[in-house]
């Protein structure tokens, strides 16, 4: 994908890849709650290729090749990774001015730390959010409790394992134990949308197992900026994997009017 470096931010060692020579505005990957670098596969090269910005694509601790993490999770855990771990990932990189492009878990700390008005959050003049959350529904409950039995009885640990390594464990666990715990029910972040307030693009496969268009409606009626909604029929949960044409064209046509 690009030159895998390492970044240190709060302490740790996170797993980094620089993609395309540095422009004045960086692409920031955001990954879903089971990603990492490697699961975007090429999508971040076509994107700085389609766009002309270059892009850092990264690990969260507990990810790919990053630092592990102690579980379980707390259930702030976007919540941390937007307040705390993502203004010191850009002062780390020295990113002065961003695009975030969030996929699932990735999208929701990507509105919360463009919401939260934070001196770090000027630096973001957009935001691509794919399959984001803003609260909790039945049908991601729903689906996260047939995740868990997959990783248990199925083949999904090991397929994980080809992304995450040693962190398989700590990734799936963390992630899958915050969104099943009763009280995570209660998690929102829509109050943080008044206060987002640079254009977006929201991506929502119709079909997706993990939420509904009810997510678009609400960012699109809670944001203090534009939003444009691209609702893909007969896709699910990355767009991105299973209609990367359109994806393409969409965020090109965002980023030319954003940058």
């Amino acid at each position: 994908m690009g030159d895998t470096s390492r970044l240190r931010v709060g302490g740790h060692e996170l797993e980094a890849v620089w993609v395309g020579d540095r422009t004045p505005t960086s692409l920031v990957f955001l990954h879903e709650g089971l990603g990492s670098v490697s699961t975007w596969r090429d999508f971040p090269a076509r994107v700085v290729t389609t766009t002309g910005l270059c892009a850092l694509v990264y690990s969260r601790l507990g990810y790919g090749q990053s630092e592990p993490v102690s579980i379980p999770r707390p259930m702030s855990y976007m919540h941390d990774e937007g307040l705390v771990v993502l203004p010191e990932l850009l002062d780390a990189a020295g990113i002065e001015r961003c695009i975030l492009v969030g996929h699932s878990d990735g999208g929701s700390i990507a509105l919360v730390f463009a919401g939260a008005g934070l001196p770090q959050s000027t630096r973001c003049v957009g935001l691509v959010l794919e399959a984001p959350h803003v609260f909790v529904e039945d049908l991601s409950v729903a689906s996260i409790a047939a995740a868990r039995d997959a990783y248990t009885k199925g083949s999904l640990r090991e397929r994980l394992a080809r992304h995450h390594g040693a962190n398989v464990d700590g990734a799936f666990l963390g992630w899958n134990g915050a969104w099943l715990d009763p009280r995570f029910l209660a998690w929102n972040i829509e109050e943080y949308l008044p206060r987002v307030t640079v254009p977006s693009l929201v991506i929502q496969g119709q079909d997706d197992p993990y939420g509904t268009l009810a997510q678009v409606d609400a960012i699109e009626q809670g944001a203090g900026a534009p939003v444009t909604r691209l609702v893909l029929p007969g896709c699910g949960h990355a767009p991105h994997r299973d209609r990367p044409e359109e994806v393409l064209a969409a965020i090109a046509a965002f980023v030319g009017r954003v940058v």
